[in-house]
C-alpha cells in the first residue's frame, strides 16, 4: 500500500512537472522535451564536479591540479606528501617546464629536518629608505591579501591563527582589519582605492584613521594595491549578499547594498605624487610601505624606476600579483585577458629596476600560484625575496575549488557568509592545517635550495633553472627572460648577510667565509 502510494505521489509529481514545461516559454528544451530536458541543466550544474573527479588527469585540471591539490591538503594534515611511480607530467613533450639543475656539491647546508625554521626575508623592508620601524620578516613564504568579505570570519580566523603559528606575515586584503585578524599574527595592511578602513564621510582617505586602525593592531607594514591580478584596473566588488552590518561597519558602508571599489586612486593621481603620498605614510606611521600590482603597461613601473633612482623617495617593497592570480569573482576578460601572467610581469618590473641598480634597496614580493614549490623557486630565481599564498592557504583549510565565490555558496565555509556554510569551517582545527602547510612549504623551499647547493631560496640565480622547449630544447631562465648577468642575484652585502641568517653558529672571516668552530 505505502509503495503504491509512493509511486502515485512520484507520478503525480512528473505529471504536474510535465504539464509546467510544457505551458512555460523560458526554456525551448523542456518545452519540447517534458521532464526529460531538465537533466541537461541537472548535467551542467555538476559539470565541474564531474570533470574534477572522473574526466579529467592530474594534471588537466584547472587553476589548480588534482596533483597540485593533493600536495597542498596532505602537506597541510602531515600525511606522506611523496608521489610513487614516477612524474604524471608530460616531461618528454610539455612546452615551457621548468628544471631546477642540482648541484654534486655544496657548502654546509641548513637541516630541512627543522619543520620550525622560519626562514627569514634577506631583506630589511624599509631598511634603504630608514623607517623608523624597518624590519626583517621572519618568513620568506606569507599570506596575501584576502579580505574578511571576500572570506568568511571563520577563514580568516584560521588563516590568522595559522600564520600566527608559523611566523608569517598576513595581508588583510582591502577591507580593513577585522575582529579576525586580530589572533596573533603580525599585519600588512592594504590600502586599497576605497580606502576601507581609513576613509571619511565622503569615501576620501584619511590619515587620522589610518593611524587609529594602525594604532589598534600589530601592523608590521602597508601595501598600496593599486590593481590585482583577477581583475586589473577594474576595482573590486562584493555582492550585496555578502555585505552584511557586520562587514559594512568595519568598511564604513551601506548594509546589504553592492560594494564596488573604484578602479583607481583619489589619494594620489599620477606616480609623483603617489611617492609623495608613500612618503607621507612612512613618515607619519614608522612603517614600510609599498605597494602591490599586475603587470601591464610598463611606462608606469620605467617612470618608478626613474623617480627613485636619486633615492630620496621611493616604496620600500612591490608586489608583483599575475594575472593568472585570484581568489574571487572576477569578469571572464580580465580573469583571462589582462595583465601579464606572473613570470613575465615579474621579471620586467625587476629589469626595469636592475637597470638602474636599484634592486637591493627594493623587497620585491611575488604573488600568483607561487604557494607550491616548483613554481616559488622560479620566483626566487628571477630575483623574488618573498612570496605571498592566497588560494594555497585557502585549499590548506579545506577548499576544494568548487569555484563558487563569486555566488555566495562557497560549500566549505571559505568564501562565503552564508551563516550556516561558515559554520561547517572550524577554525582551530583548520588553523593548523595552514600553519602545518606554510611550514610544509618553507621546508621545501629549504631542500629544493639544498639541492641548488645554497643556503636560502633567494641565493638561487636564473643558471640554476632551465626552461624545457619540449624534449629538443632548452633554455636558461635568464636567456628566457632577457636577464642580464647579476640580474635576479643578490647585492654582495644582502648574500653576506644571508649566509649568516642561514648559519648563526658559525664563525666567518673577513671575506665572509665559514671558519670551522673550536
Amino acid at each position: 500500500m505505502k509503495l503504491s502510494r509512493a509511486v502515485g505521489g512520484a507520478a503525480v509529481a512528473l505529471g504536474a512537472l510535465a504539464a509546467r514545461d510544457l505551458v512555460q516559454k523560458k526554456h525551448a528544451l523542456q518545452r519540447n522535451f517534458p521532464v526529460l530536458g531538465h537533466a541537461r541543466y541537472w548535467l551542467e550544474t555538476i559539470g565541474p564536479e564531474l570533470r574534477q573527479y572522473i574526466v579529467t588527469s592530474n594534471e588537466e585540471e584547472r587553476p589548480f591540479s588534482r596533483d597540485q591539490r593533493t600536495w597542498i591538503y596532505a602537506s597541510s594534515k602531515e600525511q606522506n606528501s611523496y608521489f610513487g611511480f614516477g612524474t604524471d607530467v608530460d616531461t618528454e613533450h610539455v612546452q615551457g617546464h621548468a628544471y631546477i639543475k642540482q648541484r654534486t656539491f655544496a657548502d654546509k647546508l641548513p637541516s630541512d629536518q627543522d619543520h620550525n625554521w622560519t626562514l627569514p626575508a634577506a631583506k630589511v623592508l624599509g631598511g634603504a629608505r630608514g623607517r623608523a620601524k624597518a624590519f626583517r620578516p621572519g618568513s620568506v613564504v606569507n599570506v596575501s591579501a584576502m579580505s574578511f568579505g571576500s572570506l568568511s570570519s571563520n577563514a580568516i580566523t584560521a588563516i590568522n591563527k595559522g600564520a600566527a603559528a608559523a611566523g608569517c606575515l598576513h595581508n588583510t586584503g582591502e577591507g580593513a582589519i577585522s575582529p579576525y585578524h586580530r589572533n596573533g599574527a603580525d599585519l600588512v595592511v592594504q590600502i586599497g582605492t576605497a580606502y576601507f578602513g581609513c576613509r571619511d564621510e565622503n569615501g576620501a582617505f584619511s590619515l587620522p584613521r589610518l593611524l587609529e586602525m594602525a594604532d589598534s593592531a600589530p601592523v608590521k607594514a602597508l601595501e598600496i594595491k593599486l590593481s590585482q591580478g583577477a581583475k586589473p584596473g577594474l576595482g573590486g566588488l562584493l555582492p550585496a549578499a555578502k555585505v552584511t552590518a557586520e562587514i559594512a561597519q568595519i568598511r564604513g558602508i551601506p548594509e546589504g547594498r553592492d560594494c564596488s571599489s573604484p578602479s583607481r586612486h583619489t589619494a594620489f593621481h599620477d606616480v609623483d605624487s603617489m611617492l609623495d603620498f608613500v612618503e607621507m605614510l612612512g613618515a607619519e606611521t614608522g612603517l614600510p610601505v609599498g605597494i602591490k600590482s599586475a603587470v601591464g603597461a610598463m611606462n608606469f613601473w620605467e617612470e618608478l624606476a626613474r623617480l627613485m633612482s636619486p633615492r630620496d623617495r621611493g616604496v620600500d617593497f612591490i608586489t608583483v600579483d599575475g594575472g593568472e592570480g585570484g581568489t574571487g569573482a572576477a569578469p571572464l576578460i580580465f580573469a583571462d585577458s589582462v595583465s601579464l601572467p606572473y613570470r613575465m610581469g615579474f621579471s620586467r618590473v625587476y629589469g626595469t629596476f636592475a637597470e638602474l641598480g636599484l634592486t637591493d634597496d627594493v623587497a620585491f614580493i611575488g604573488s600568483a600560484k607561487l604557494g607550491l614549490p616548483d613554481n616559488a623557486t622560479v620566483a626566487f630565481a628571477l630575483g623574488a625575496d618573498m612570496i605571498n599564498v592566497a588560494r594555497e592557504a585557502m585549499l590548506s583549510i579545506g577548499c576544494i575549488q568548487a569555484q563558487k565565490c563569486h555566488t555566495d555558496h562557497c560549500p566549505t565555509g571559505i568564501a562565503t557568509q552564508n551563516p550556516w556554510l561558515v559554520h561547517g569551517l572550524d577554525p582551530v582545527s583548520k588553523a593548523e592545517r595552514c600553519a602545518v602547510y606554510l611550514r610544509t612549504l618553507r621546508k621545501e623551499l629549504t631542500r629544493v635550495s639544498a639541492a641548488v647547493g645554497v643556503a636560502h631560496p633567494s641565493l638561487i640565480t636564473c643558471a640554476d633553472v632551465d626552461i624545457f622547449n619540449g624534449d629538443y630544447d632548452a633554455r636558461s631562465l635568464a636567456s628566457v627572460y632577457g636577464y642580464k648577468d647579476g640580474w635576479g642575484e643578490l647585492g654582495p652585502d644582502l648574500r653576506d648577510q644571508v649566509i649568516r641568517l642561514m648559519h648563526p653558529q658559525e664563525r666567518f672571516d673577513e671575506k665572509g667565509s665559514a671558519t670551522q668552530n673550536r
